[in-house]
């Protein structure tokens, strides 16, 4: 029998560790985890353990050397000279041990989604370990080793045949996703981020769309900095719409970084719990309107692990499920159980109150910028819209 939606998990999500004071925290996956079971929305019969990615999967989008130079380091036999080549052990993607197996199941993990969506045996299905989308194909980048959502999308496209809408979300531009496939005309990238005029990676401007055959299928925009929820799920809605209609997918993947928050320490967004409340819906529209309800969906960033990661990725799972309803309180068994662990105080609300944070300047002006933003990543898709009506 089908299930509708399955929640990808494992205790084993945690070995992806830099240290301690790193701000990539897997613990944010199974704070989430256990917020979801402790309202009673995550049921043991919805849970399937992630696999490990074999190298010949992860050689899908990596070469093989770096793969074995990944093994190495995690084994403490590559030397720093020869690491730095590769990306690791900087202070973005230290070496730590056992790295290869850890992150070839965060890849696993993503792999197994794919699998069960693809297979038929769920509509929808959520890996929270996934969403390193800064990874490429010889090197490591911003605390990305393997690229998950890459290797996904190219398994799709040889096991499946599918053509795939990839939808980023998250505050840093999908830099190793959209150049996996920036020729390729059957994968359709979408990255919604803070500009990178002063954030990682720096790339994400509107005028990346595509080369040969790609070309107009790589869609970019770049919020200003401050850029609050209005102006945020405006952009959001208008160009996805658009997207989706234009390329109509076969599956939706989508990538749940959740740094554009207020709180989010490494970016400059003001984003709320309210953009994480529609983000998923609009997902979810998509995948029933135009791919039979096949939806993917990963983690990705969120460095303020302990009040928005676990609230914002709980509601990405109540929307795949239909549960979204839920509003007021947080439980207070989950406040209890994880405040004594947190160095600041975790939030009593599923929502933000309403002066989380003092009025932002420049507001109408940031407002107006992003909706320029937003006509130029659009206007290939109105142009041509434009010929046929004539």
């Amino acid at each position: 029998m089908s299930k509708n939606s399955v929640f990808i998990y494992s205790d084993a999500f945690q070995t992806y560790k830099f240290h301690d004071r790193h701000p990539f925290n897997q613990l944010r996956v199974k704070l989430t985890y256990d917020l979801l079971q402790t309202v009673g929305a995550l049921h043991d019969s919805q849970i399937v353990a992630p696999r490990l990615a074999t190298d010949e999967e992860l050689a899908l989008v990596h070469d093989m050397d770096y793969i074995e130079a990944v093994k190495k380091a995690g084994k403490g036999l590559l030397s720093e000279e020869i690491a730095i080549n590769y990306g690791l052990g900087t202070e973005d993607t230290p070496i730590f041990p056992n790295m290869h197996e850890a992150s070839a199941l965060l890849v696993g993990g993503t792999l197994t989604a794919v699998d069960y969506v693809l297979s038929g045996k769920a509509e929808h299905a959520l890996s929270l370990g996934g969403g390193l989308h800064h990874g490429f194909r010889g090197k490591a980048s911003g605390f990305c080793i393997y690229n998950d959502s890459s290797v996904a999308i190219k398994y799709m496209q040889e096991k499946y045949g599918v053509r795939v809408l990839y939808v980023d979300t998250d505050a840093h531009h999908g830099d190793g996703v959209q150049w996996t496939f920036y020729d390729d005309p059957n994968v359709c990238t979408f990255s919604i981020h803070e500009t990178g005029r002063y954030l990682f990676p720096g790339t994400g401007n509107v005028n990346e769309r595509g080369q040969g055959k790609g070309y107009g299928y790589s869609f970019n925009i770049p919020v200003d900095a401050f850029t609050e929820d209005e102006s945020w799920l405006a952009a959001y809605k208008d160009a996805l719409m658009e997207i989706a209609d234009f390329f109509r997918p076969d599956v939706i993947l989508t990538q749940n970084g959740v740094d554009a928050h207020y709180y989010d320490p490494l970016t400059h967004l003001c984003a709320t719990m309210r953009i994480y409340r529609e983000i998923p819906k609009l997902a979810h529209q998509i995948a029933h309107q135009y791919c039979n309800g096949r939806w993917i969906a990963v983690g990705g960033g969120g460095y303020d692990i302990w009040r928005v990661v676990p609230r914002a990725w709980a509601l990405l799972w109540l929307e795949m499920t239909e549960q979204s309803d839920i509003s007021g309180p947080l439980p207070k068994e989950w406040i209890a159980r994880w405040q004594q662990h947190s160095p600041v105080s975790l939030p009593l609300e599923w929502d933000d109150p309403d002066d989380l944070y003092p009025p932002i300047p420049r507001k109408a002006e940031i407002t107006e910028k992003n909706a320029q933003t937003v006509m130029k990543a659009l206007q290939p898709i109105r142009s041509n819209k434009q010929r046929l009506n004539l």
